[in-house]
């Protein structure tokens, strides 16, 4: 009797088995792939593909960089999103930098190799960059006007709430030696540059915001990756900063690269969710086929 149970629990589990494999691992997987065959799917399906006179070039859900060997920016292209993928916009490498709020304080040193920017002196020298290109003010608050975040050290006792009131030495932590700080004094003690190597996380670390407005020309899409790394997408606002500097290149009125900006901007999800956007691998693309650039 016992054998005879157990046999026909087993037989109930096989069957169970067989069913479900049959269901989710045949008939799901074809019944999907059918509907992905289907016109206004197909494309999406295979991944989006853009392809110019028959040779794939893209996709339109992955980003991609416009620069050279060098990887200065090409003048005659909308620049994209930063990338932390990879070596940018790798699928294989999709993920963010992993770097937070509290990444102020950049690790210097002798060797170039070790030297790594944190998320605040990436997003000044980002910024910088950008105003740099463009046209625009690419200052903003708690940046150095070099593109470095602007951060002390402010070594000295401290009382029960961490706070310095009588500071024996102050560093700039992000400007290295023979560098000339953003502050020229601090509490009535002198700034000095960082010296390579030194460790200065025993004073108070002070970020100064400066007298830089918030409202910045640059938008914090222009100077932050996204969390894939993989984004090909900008916001109207930084496509808008850009459009001078295409329509000189390109030698076209601007209001012409306005219009084909407008053209490849998708409006909220359903209406309501995220915010406008701007394809800018299909934006570089349709720019080429329009309007060729003369170099």
């Amino acid at each position: 009797m016992r054998m005879s149970t157990w046999i026909r629990q087993h037989l109930a589990a096989l069957r169970a088995l067989l069913v479900l494999t049959a269901i989710t691992g045949i008939a799901y997987p074809v019944a999907v792939f059918v509907i992905a065959q289907l016109p206004g799917l197909h494309d999406r399906a295979d991944g989006s593909l853009i392809t110019v006179d028959g040779e794939i070039v893209g996709s339109s859900l992955i980003g991609q960089s416009f620069t050279d060997k060098d990887g200065n920016a090409l003048v005659q292209y909308f620049q994209s999103r930063p990338s932390a993928a990879g070596d940018g916009y790798d699928p294989l490498s999709a993920a963010a930098s992993n770097l937070g709020p509290e990444s102020i304080v950049d690790t210097l040193d002798a060797d170039p190799a070790k030297v790594k920017s944190s998320l605040l002196s990436i997003v000044c020298a980002r910024s910088k960059a950008v105003g740099d290109r463009e046209g625009v003010d690419g200052s903003r608050p708690f940046c150095t006007e070099n593109g470095v975040g602007a951060v002390l050290s402010v070594i000295g006792p401290s009382d029960v709430a961490g706070d310095v009131s009588h500071p024996v030495q102050v560093v700039s932590v992000n400007e290295a030696c023979p560098a000339k700080p953003f502050l020229a004094t601090y509490k009535g003690l002198r700034v000095d540059c960082a010296n390579p190597g030194a460790d200065y996380s025993v004073g108070r670390i002070v970020p100064i915001i400066g007298n830089i407005s918030t409202d910045t020309p640059v938008p914090a899409d222009a100077v932050t990756a996204s969390g894939s790394g993989l984004d090909p997408h900008i916001s109207p606002q930084y496509a808008a900063i850009q459009v001078a500097r295409i329509a000189k290149a390109r030698n076209i009125p601007q209001d012409e690269v306005r219009a084909l900006v407008d053209a490849h901007t998708d409006g909220r999800t359903l209406g309501f969710l995220g915010e406008p956007r701007v394809n800018v691998v299909e934006l570089n693309l349709d720019l080429d086929k329009r309007y060729p650039f003369p170099g």
